[in-house]
């Protein structure tokens, strides 16, 4: 199996523990006590830095003319889970994932987060295994549909700005964003944000971050007003 998954990488890993780490979801990790490799969230950890640095900088060299704002808000466009998710599906990452009878039996192999923080994982472990050059070879390769599709005037809109327009053109008061749940350990928080217009939830997001989830959470509202 994990022959399979390091064709699909172009990655030969010499330390394979790694890569199991990267792939252990935590209800695998607890329904089976025997199993001395720890669950994938340190490795998520490192790897969505890793991810993060490595898209920055490739931003940063290929658009000088950009502005820090912009620059921020194309990172957040491909580093998002969606993105990392559908990055995951073609690499059939789900059917390689240690995971507990209950998660599994609920999906747990095609949802986007746990997709997404698998690739996050795996990530981090090329690193710690390759090295920088190397992990950000994958980084690129995987995410080359995006960043190639990506000009200067193909900047996405960022979807809190698109959701404020679009229902102040209707005459309504400004989105409110108000946080819903926040859990998770300290280096591995996620938020859930509720956004309502004129006291009415439109939308619900989650992220790592709170700006993350309250992109998703007006993404969100944008489809259900649009509908």
């Amino acid at each position: 199996m994990s022959d399979c998954l390091e064709g699909k990488l172009d990655v030969q890993f010499g330390n394979r523990r790694l890569l199991y780490e990267a792939l252990t979801h935590s209800s695998y990790f607890h329904e089976s006590p025997g199993h001395d490799i720890p669950c994938y969230e340190r490795l998520e950890f490192l790897g969505d830095s890793i991810l993060g640095f490595v898209i920055a900088d490739e931003l940063f060299r290929r658009f000088p003319l950009m502005n820090e704002g912009q620059l921020t808000e194309l990172r957040a466009h491909l580093v998002r889970r969606e993105t990392l998710a559908v990055v995951a599906k073609k690499l059939c990452l789900g059917s390689f994932l240690f995971m507990g009878r209950g998660e599994d039996l609920s999906g747990g192999r095609g949802r986007d987060s746990n997709l997404a923080s698998a690739l996050e994982a795996v990530i981090g472990a090329v690193y710690l295994d390759k090295g920088l050059d190397i992990s950000r070879a994958l980084v690129l390769r995987l995410l080359s549909d995006y960043v190639q599709n990506i000009g200067e005037n193909s900047i996405p809109k960022d979807p809190k700005s698109e959701l404020q327009e679009f229902v102040q053109a209707q005459g309504s008061d400004a989105p409110i964003y108000d946080l819903v749940t926040e859990n998770g350990p300290p280096h591995d928080r996620h938020f859930t944000i509720e956004v309502n217009v004129n006291g009415e939830s439109l939308g619900i997001g989650v992220g790592k971050r709170k700006l993350e989830a309250e992109r998703g959470a007006a993404r969100d509202a944008l489809a259900n007003l649009k509908r």
